[in-house]
């Protein structure tokens, strides 16, 4: 490989990642973040229902973004981003589960005025509807910071400076040949 082609490539490299990546689509309206968790006895009985229930869609809003985010992933063929975005898809459809379990619990202890427990219930669906935000942002660190895009239409110019030294210096000169006479073969010459 010649020096113009060692450069080429050099700068080639240089400029493939320092790409913005190519414009996407617009990503879906993130879920408004979280409120700092209230203490539920100081949230009314109605006020539980309402913020369970809004909790809860939020939540399946994440779950579908982060869907999306699998199968972009899939689609790319990248291992390493599926994986990461799977598991996070895994835990929140685990918090998905607990968190509408909970709002039924919520409904019935409401129905049967359990403070106590309506309580319980109601701070599992607002823990859980944090840590489903928090594993929305991890699902977004997954595929957005590994991927790299370029585009297909990429034209690369590359101008060589007229004063580099010729050769390649990936390979040196060989030594000069060293000629090493025999002795002689009696002691008179």
């Amino acid at each position: 490989m010649n020096t113009a082609g060692m450069i080429a490539v050099v700068v080639a490299a240089k400029v493939a990642l320092a790409q913005a990546p190519a414009p996407a689509a617009p990503p879906p309206r993130a879920p408004p973040p979280a409120p700092a968790l209230e203490k539920a006895s100081e949230v009314p009985d109605s006020q539980k229902l309402e913020r369970s229930s809004q909790a809860l869609t939020a939540m399946r809003d994440v779950l579908r973004q982060v869907l999306g985010k699998v199968e972009e992933a899939r689609r790319t063929k990248d291992v390493v981003k599926l994986n990461c975005a799977n598991e996070k898809l895994t835990q929140i459809k685990g918090l998905l589960r607990i968190s509408e379990q909970a709002d039924v619990s919520l409904q019935e202890a409401l129905t049967r005025r359990e403070v106590s427990s309506s309580e319980h219930e109601y701070t599992k669906v607002m823990i859980a509807r944090q840590k489903v935000g928090q594993l929305r942002s991890e699902a977004e660190e997954c595929i957005g910071q590994l991927a790299f895009r370029t585009d297909e239409n990429l034209f690369i110019e590359v101008e060589e400076p007229e004063n580099l030294p010729g050769g390649d210096p990936t390979r040196p000169p060989p030594p000069p040949v060293v000629v090493v006479r025999p002795p002689a073969a009696s002691p008179i010459e």
